[in-house]
């Protein structure tokens, strides 16, 4: 099981050039992960591996949308 899910904000190990922003949004999973900057909306697809290398922690877990 991953530590990470869709829609979580994870926080990167190296700052992304718009904002010096960290944040990210993960918006797509599966053998690529593909992240959003929240600090100027740009949009990074990357390898499953490298994603986890670069993560450096989950600042905010997704809200879980099961309705019973």
């Amino acid at each position: 099981m991953a530590l990470y899910d869709l829609n979580d904000i994870v926080e990167m190990k190296k700052e992304h050039p718009c904002h010096k922003a960290k944040t990210w949004k993960i918006i797509r999973m599966g053998a690529d992960i593909k992240i959003k900057c929240l600090g100027c909306g740009a949009a990074v697809m990357l390898d499953r591996s490298d994603f986890e290398k670069k993560l450096k922690k989950i600042v905010q877990k997704a809200e879980s949308e099961t309705h019973e």
